[in-house]
């Protein structure tokens, strides 16, 4: 049996060059982070699209399309970062524009 740990922590087996869930990926975020529906506010809040929230953030805009999406949800650094958007966008953003 051959197994691959996926960069969203999914466990896969590889057979036939096909890849098989070994475990149910979870699509809910767990009580106090940010989940689909939270990402996408957040995003309109600031007003804007997903890929300048996407550019802002530094991510692929795919990140931010499983996010709102639920495919995937944020861990660890950017589930904090998103934490502190919520509290303060425009600080977040000149910060991130200076880095």
């Amino acid at each position: 049996m051959r197994l691959r740990l996926k960069a969203d922590g999914r466990i896969v087996e590889l057979r036939d060059g096909q890849e098989f869930a070994l475990q149910p990926a979870l699509h809910v975020a767990p009580p106090g982070e940010p989940g689909a529906l939270a990402v996408r506010d957040l995003r309109r809040r600031a007003s804007l699209t997903q890929m300048e929230f996407a550019a802002r953030l530094g991510v692929p805009v795919e990140t931010i399309r499983n996010w709102e999406q639920g495919k995937r949800a944020p861990r660890g650094p950017a589930r904090a970062l998103l934490a502190v958007i919520a509290h303060a966008p425009e600080t977040v953003f000149q910060a991130l524009a200076k880095a």
